[in-house]
């Protein structure tokens, strides 16, 4: 698959909820970089499995009540999408809404590197 068709396909499965499916277009050492790092984790998580496990802790720590996803945006082997969360943490019921904007990167078919870009309030 070519980029775009990649783009396409996350931003498919993106809207439908299927984040976890979506993990079929990432390359085994793709590499995710949060704006800043989730408590008690860094910034940055190298590999599928790394990848998963902080899907995990945000899947566990917080409650999201709906999604919005925009794009994609297209730039050679890159893309961005935009992402809008209602979102409630379950450690202190706090509600809110976060917007972010993801980029991404391709690299022989695949998903390679994931960057996250949202206000961290510093």
């Amino acid at each position: 698959m070519d980029t775009l068709e990649i783009a396409n396909k996350l931003v498919a499965l993106c809207k439908e909820g299927k984040y976890e499916e979506a993990k079929v277009l990432y390359a085994p050492e793709a590499v995710s970089v949060e704006a800043g790092a989730p408590p008690g984790q860094a910034r940055e998580a190298a590999g599928l499995a790394a990848i998963k496990a902080k899907g995990d802790w945000w899947v566990a720590n917080h409650e999201v009540h709906s999604a919005q996803v925009a794009g994609p945006w297209p730039h050679g082997d890159r893309f961005i999408v935009g992402f809008r969360f209602d979102v409630t943490m379950k450690s202190n019921g706090h509600r809110f809404t976060m917007e972010e904007m993801a980029l991404y990167t391709v690299k022989d078919g695949k998903i390679v590197r994931e960057e996250f870009f949202y206000d961290t309030g510093e």
